[in-house]
């Protein structure tokens, strides 16, 4: 259970990492250092919990646009695979 929420929502770490992915970033390594600099987070937990985020209902209720957009390319990198 996230103490930010009381269980309900998204806590905040899962809405900041939305709404880092909203953003769009200049160059190389600009994502990953935000990453890093805002979240406290490596890139490589960072997509962790990201993709953990795809799939949980509460974030497809919060910001649909943005889940809906990353599953889509989540799905396309799969079927590449």
């Amino acid at each position: 259970m996230d103490e930010d929420t009381g269980g309900q929502g998204l806590g905040r770490r899962e809405r900041d990492i939305l709404a880092l992915e909203r953003r769009s970033f200049p160059g190389p390594g600009a994502k990953e250092r935000a990453v890093r600099e805002e979240l406290g987070l490596a890139p490589v937990r960072y997509f962790q919990l990201l993709n953990a985020l795809l799939d949980d209902p509460r974030a497809l209720a919060h910001d649909p646009v943005t889940v809906n957009r990353l599953r889509r390319i989540r799905e396309t990198r799969r079927a590449e695979r």
